[in-house]
């Protein structure tokens, strides 16, 4: 039993180990390219807060790690076959419930470990100010890395590019799928450009078709990408957030917090 993860402690544990803080990893059930599983962004979740749970309950943090959600928005990714949709009502509902049961249980720090692109999760916090007693924390982990992303890989990922990819062969490599050769069954990851330039500048933005922007839903090069890169992204991961949860766990709500 690992007592920091929910699903596999019991209620012998929970009952004398109360905890401060709860790590809600959200997920999506999605095509990543040719080449990676569709339960990729769930992996990945599932695997940051495995591993910065754990090193955060080695430095005394009062933390667990709830079931990561399998399911988000894939509105703009239907016309792939079984990208899994939750309209993003539909998922500030059911994450409203769970930060609701949380509070009823006694805990007051939460933090939503995002592992999708397309779960738009600032506008729940802004909807729960002054709703709840909880107060809410939101990290979308690949956000984490973004200062040292070109450190660690060669090509910027937006989709089942480099990173994920090198995540992918860190943590799941038996569901990387490869050609004969032993190369990557993939595709270069192009992006098509939109016809008008003020989109493709960012100055104007859309919610993207995927069957339009990407060939096969891969949006970067995955081809560079290396198991060795994944598990040094993941040390950034962990120093990084491990050290916030063992902080979050250790400070006192009072009139300021977090301030």
């Amino acid at each position: 039993m690992r007592p920091w993860k929910l699903a596999e402690s019991n209620y012998a544990y929970i009952k004398d180990h109360p905890f401060e803080v709860a790590v809600l990893p959200l997920g999506a059930t999605e095509p990543h390219n040719l080449h990676l599983p569709y339960g990729t962004d769930l992996f990945e979740g599932e695997t940051v807060g495995e591993k910065i749970c754990e090193a955060a309950h080695q430095r005394g943090a009062k933390v667990v790690l709830l079931p990561t959600m399998p399911y988000g928005t894939e509105t703009n990714q239907m016309a792939f076959p079984l990208a899994m949709n939750v309209n993003p009502s539909t998922l500030f509902a059911v994450v409203k419930d769970l930060i609701d049961s949380l509070a009823h249980h006694g805990i007051r720090k939460i933090v939503l470990l995002n592992s999708h692109g397309g779960n738009e999760l600032k506008a729940l916090l802004r909807e729960m100010f002054g709703k709840t007693p909880a107060h809410l924390f939101l990290c979308n982990w690949y956000q984490a890395v973004a200062d040292v992303q070109r450190e660690l890989f060669d090509q910027p990922d937006d989709h089942a590019g480099e990173m994920e990819t090198s995540f992918a062969l860190a943590y799941f490599p038996h569901l990387v799928a490869r050609r004969a050769d032993g190369s990557l069954a993939a595709d270069e990851g192009k992006m098509a450009a939109t016809r008008f330039d003020a989109v493709n500048q960012g100055w104007i933005t859309i919610t993207r078709p995927w069957h339009l922007l990407t060939t096969h839903s891969g949006a970067g090069n995955p081809h560079a990408a290396t198991a060795e890169k994944g598990r040094r992204m993941m040390e950034v991961l962990v120093e990084r957030l491990a050290t916030f949860l063992v902080e979050l766990s250790a400070a006192k709500i009072d009139e300021r917090f977090p301030y």
